[in-house]
C-alpha cells in the first residue's frame, strides 16, 4: 500500500527548526544541525511543514509501506489496513480512506467495549479522537469535511462513551456534514461505562 510522507533535502536544510514547530504530529527534530524525521509513523503527509520552511527544503513523496500485521480477536482474524489512526495524524487524502465506511471513535471506546474490533473495525477505515483532551475541534471539522468531499467516504459512524464530554465528537461530525458538499449518513453508537453497547441509530 502507498503512503504520502515528506522528504527533506539535507543540502538545502539550514537547521533553523521552523518545520519542527510547524509539525503537528511531532515527527521532526533537529539532529546534527539538520531537520530529520525521527518517527515516520507520526508523519501525517499533510505537508504543513512545507510552508514553514524558508529555503524550500521539504517536499511530499509517495512511498510504499507494508500493511500492518494480522490481528486476531475472538478466533476471527483480519488485517489492519491503516496506520496511523489518531485523527490529528491521519492524512485526509490517504488511500485507505477512499470510498470507505469511516468509523470515528472516542479514544476510550475500544478499551471499554470488548467486541469493538470485530463489530466496528473489520472492513472499515477508522480514526480516533478525544474532543476533551485534543483541543482541536476546528481542525478536526476541516479534516472530516475533506474526507467526505475528497476521499468520498460513504458513511460515518461516530462511537461515543456515555459521558458528556464525548458529545463534542458528535458535534464535530455533524459540523463536517454541514460543511461538506457531499451529504453522507451518520450513525451514532453509544458505549456504556460498564462496557455495554447502549444504543445505535442513524441521525
Amino acid at each position: 500500500m502507498n503512503r504520502t510522507r515528506i522528504k527533506i533535502d539535507e543540502n538545502r536544510c539550514t537547521g533553523c527548526g521552523a518545520c519542527v514547530a510547524g509539525c503537528h504530529g511531532g515527527a521532526l527534530q533537529i539532529i546534527d544541525g539538520k531537520a530529520r524525521i525521527t518517527n515516520e509513523d507520526y508523519c501525517d503527509g499533510l505537508g504543513i511543514c512545507i510552508g514553514t520552511c524558508p529555503v524550500g527544503a521539504i517536499e511530499l513523496e509517495e512511498c510504499e509501506v507494508e500493511p500492518q500485521k494480522e490481528m486476531s480477536c475472538c478466533n476471527v482474524s483480519f488485517e489492519v489496513q491503516q496506520f496511523p489512526i489518531q485523527l490529528r495524524l491521519v492524512n485526509p487524502n490517504a488511500s485507505f480512506l477512499k470510498n470507505s465506511d469511516l468509523v470515528l471513535a472516542a479514544d476510550c471506546t475500544a478499551f471499554v467495549y470488548s467486541n469493538f474490533h470485530l463489530q466496528f473495525m473489520k472492513n472499515n477505515s477508522i480514526v480516533i479522537a478525544c474532543p476533551k483532551l485534543d483541543n482541536a475541534a476546528e481542525y478536526y471539522v476541516e479534516k472530516l469535511t475533506s474526507m467526505i468531499d475528497n476521499s468520498f467516504i460513504n458513511t460515518l459512524t461516530v462511537i461515543l462513551m456515555e459521558v458528556p464530554c464525548c458529545g463534542g465528537l458528535l458535534h464535530i461530525a455533524k459540523q463536517a456534514q454541514v460543511n461538506a458538499i457531499r451529504k453522507i449518513p451518520i450513525k451514532k453508537v453509544v458505549i456504556g461505562t460498564k462496557g455495554n453497547l447502549q444504543s445505535e441509530e442513524w441521525i
